[in-house]
Parts: C-alpha cells; structure tokens; sequence
C-alpha cells in the first residue's frame, strides 16, 4: 500500500452529501423536516446543497458515477476491501479512528471509497502488461513488510542523547512523545506503522538504506536526512514467500508501479466515455469537464475522485 492510499481530502464531505442527497432526483418531495412554518422536502434539500456546495455535489455524482461504471466490468470483493481496510489500520494504529473523525467518516463509508480504489486501480492495470522475465526480477527487489518507528529531533547532538537514553533503558514511545518533531508519528510512539516494498520508495534514500540494513529489534545509530536527524528501530518484519506463492501479488504490484495519477485519470475518461453519460441535471452538467476535457483544466487542477496518497511527515521525499 502506498503512503496511505486516501484522497479523503475530497472524500470527507462527498460521501456525507451523496448521502444527503437521497436519491438525488428533483420532483422528490419526500419529507425531510417538519415545523409548524412548512415541511422541508428532499427537493428543496436537493437544491440548497447544490446552491452551496456545488463542487462537493459534483465530486460526489463523479463517484458514484464511477462506482456504477466500473462495477459493470470490474469486480471487488469484501475481502479485497476488509485488507484493504486491514492495511489502513496497521499504518495508522491507534490514529486511525482519530483519522476517521478528522474526515467526518466511519467505517463504511471508508469501505465505500477504498472499494472505489481498488475499482480505479483495476480500470487503470487493466491494459497494463508485464512480462514473466519482469516478474522475476521485481520478485528479486521486492522486500516484505516491516513495523517502523522513529524519532525525529533537529541535531546530531540531540540524536545522540536520545540514542543514549534508549541505551539506558529509555522507552522508546515515550521518547519519541517527548522528543520527535515528526508530527505524524512522534504522538503516537514514533510509529509509522507497516511499511510494504512500495512504500518503502516514499522514503528518502538514507531512511530507505537504513531500513534495508536495520536488524528487527535493534536502534540505528543517528541517521541524517534533509529533515533532521532519525533514530530507527524496526520493530517486526514479515517472512518473504516463495515467488510461486507471490506470482500474482508480485505482478499486481509490479503493475501499479507503472501506473500514475495521468493513466489513472485516462482510465477513468475512456471508462466514461465508454458510459454514454448523459447528466440530467443541468446544474451538474459540467461535473466530468475537467475528466472528459483535462487540457482545459485549470493550472494545477486534479480530478476528483482519483486516488491519491496522503503524504507521511518527515522521512518521506515530498
């Protein structure tokens, strides 16, 4: 898994609005309130979020648009979402329902949208070829997963204080509460969860070296990057399987390597293409523009609903 997968940035208000919406349709004058003034009607909730928060509707009907489409050829199963999930929660830790809250999610709505993920990912891998001889040798690169914590602090002299008092029978999480400047990890014990082969070349290269050097359960000696100085310690690491036993996976992965948001975003116009969209709501009209069109987006616009990770403080290189 990638950094953290989740472009929740988007997600966080569209899945709360796609909800609201009801069915979406005008003319639905289900009853959403009542008060001795008059009732308020689906239809006119319907159109006071559009008045609103136009851009968050529109991102909302671009999921489930997408999530129609590409469940008509592409299938997910519950226990491709539950790793998934699975793999949210060991990287996050105790962070992750905090990370729930702080996007005005839960739990299934979260489910929803990694769904949609891994659909996107398919549409995107789904013209992507590989040969056996390519396999073999990612398979020979490919590093399992490891348990990684850190401390990150300003100077040499204060790693070496740290490193001292880890020496001396210091707590690591506790040292890292009160000395780490990596607002990521540094509250929760310093840990930044399992880190996968992928995500391993988020790291900048003298954090990446380290990991491929660093024995489970010992401390590195103070460790430069451009963020500071890093005391490591990989806390577990997974056994590496037979390439027969990880042919798929290793091709699947070796796949998504090859895949960035520009072939992601491509994957999705030539899925809508494909669709025949026809946008009934006129007010909506323009909500696959930029997907359909992206030489007339913005300067620097994304389109929505296209995947993303969140970016790890500190050891990473963005």
């Amino acid at each position: 898994m990638k950094k953290l997968i989740i472009s929740v940035s988007l997600a966080a208000g569209v899945v709360g609005l796609a909800g609201c919406s009801g069915d979406g349709a005008e003319g639905n004058s289900d009853v959403v309130a009542t008060t001795k003034a008059g009732d308020v009607t689906k239809d006119e909730l319907y159109k006071s979020m559009k008045q609103k928060f136009t851009p968050q509707m529109e991102q909302a009907l671009q999921e489930l648009v997408y999530t129609k489409v590409l469940e008509e050829k592409y299938d997910v199963s519950k226990e491709e979402v539950d790793e998934k999930l699975n793999e949210a929660k060991d990287q996050l830790g105790p962070q992750f329902e905090m990370f729930l809250q702080q996007y005005n999610l839960d739990e299934k709505s979260f489910k929803e949208y990694l769904k949609l993920q891994l659909l996107q990912e398919k549409a995107a891998i789904s013209d992507v070829k590989v040969t056996e001889d390519e396999v073999k040798e990612y398979y020979k690169t490919w590093k399992p997963d490891i348990q990684v914590r850190h401390i990150l602090v300003d100077d040499e002299k204060t790693a070496k204080e740290v490193k001292q008092k880890l020496a001396d029978g210091g707590k690591f999480e506790e040292l890292a509460k009160e000395y780490s400047k990596d607002p990521g990890s540094g509250e929760n014990g310093g840990s930044l969860g399992w880190v996968d082969n992928a995500g391993r070349q988020n790291f900048v290269p003298e954090f990446s070296k380290a990991l491929d050097t660093l024995e489970k359960g010992k401390v590195s000696e103070p460790i430069k990057t451009e963020y500071g100085y890093h005391i490591i310690e990989v806390t577990d690491k997974k056994e590496k399987k037979s390439y027969d036993e990880m042919k798929k996976e290793i091709e699947k992965e070796l796949k998504l390597s090859k895949v960035d948001p520009q072939k992601i975003q491509e994957a999705m116009k030539a899925e809508i293409e494909k669709a025949d969209l026809n946008i009934k709501d006129e007010d909506l009209k323009k909500a696959f523009d930029q997907v359909l069109n992206p030489a007339a987006a913005p300067e620097g616009g994304e389109t929505p609903a296209v995947p993303e990770g969140e970016e790890t403080p500190a050891p990473t290189e963005e």
